[in-house]
Order: structure tokens, then sequence, then C-alpha cells
């Protein structure tokens, strides 16, 4: 696998540079609340329910969203450490990221309108097994935290415009 990857990420590299438009991609998602706080969220083929745990009024038939956020952060650095360790030359046996989330949710429950509504930080710890030097998995570290998508969301502001739909309820 690793030979196939690394020339899949080559060749991508290649066609990205030779043509910049070819990179610009747009991922979507689409969500839906059922019941209580239980969403069906729908990512392209993929099915997942998102819920709350029960002391926050939930079912727990899901994680919930800021969980998700975890999720996505964790695995989307083990997937950049894998692509860049790859396309570095640089083995890499094994990659876990374990990851905590403080929330004060007074902000979210509106009791405190100076405390914010997500995380105040976000911490963890990234687990490799490698034979490589320190000093390379050193270079893999900063090459994978400058390029990680997840991680460039979290750390630098997104414009986000979100729109409201009004459908009213029909009469019966």
């Amino acid at each position: 696998m690793s030979v196939e990857l690394k020339q899949l990420i080559s060749d991508t590299q290649s066609a990205f540079r030779a043509d910049p438009d070819a990179a610009k991609a747009t991922f979507k998602s689409s969500s839906r609340l059922t019941e209580g706080f239980r969403s069906e969220v729908s990512i392209r083929q993929h099915r997942l329910a998102a819920d709350e745990p029960p002391a926050l009024g939930g079912a727990d038939s899901g994680p919930n969203p800021v969980e998700l956020i975890l999720a996505a952060l964790g695995t989307c650095q083990e997937i950049t450490y894998r692509a860049y360790a790859t396309a570095l030359g640089i083995p890499l046996d094994s990659v876990s990221v374990e990851l905590a989330g403080d929330i004060d949710l007074r902000g979210f429950f509106a009791v405190d309108e100076s405390v914010r509504s997500g995380y105040q930080n976000i911490r963890g710890t990234v687990n490799i097994e490698s034979s490589a030097s320190e000093a390379e998995l050193q270079k893999l570290r900063a090459v994978v935290d400058a390029h990680c998508p997840v991680l460039d969301i979290l750390t630098n502001k997104v414009p986000v415009s979100l729109s409201l739909s009004i459908n009213p309820k029909k009469a019966a």
C-alpha cells in the first residue's frame, strides 16, 4: 500500500501544480433533527447519528457535535500523518490520537453571556510507533500541523454564513 499511496500523493501533487483549479473541492453534509436532540446526518453515502448524553437531555444514541469535532481532528491528524510519512519516506508503523476538550456549558445554556459556547481549549497526544529518528518525527509533526485541514479549521477563523429558510406549517 505504501508504494501505491506514495505514487497517488505524488501524482495528485503534480496534477494540482499543473491545474490549481482541479484542487478545489466542496464537501457537504445534511442533517435533520428527528426526536429529542437526536440528529440523523448524511455525508455522501454515509449515515450517522448525533445526540446528547442523558445529562444534557439526549438519549445518547450517538456522539454529540462537540465530540464529533474531536473525532474530526483526531482522524484528520492520523490521515495527515500517514500521508506525509508516506510522501517523505518516514517509516510509520502506527498513529493514534487521544483528545480532550474543555467546555463551560454556561455558554450553551445562556447562563453567562461572557462564557463562549464552544471549547475553551483542546489538548491531546499523537501516539506514533516508528523507527525514524526524533528529528525526522519532529519534521513530520511540523509538516502535519502545517497541512492538517481540521487543525487549520479549528485554529484559524473560517468565514461561515448560515441562512434561515422558513417553511410555514400547513394547516391540516
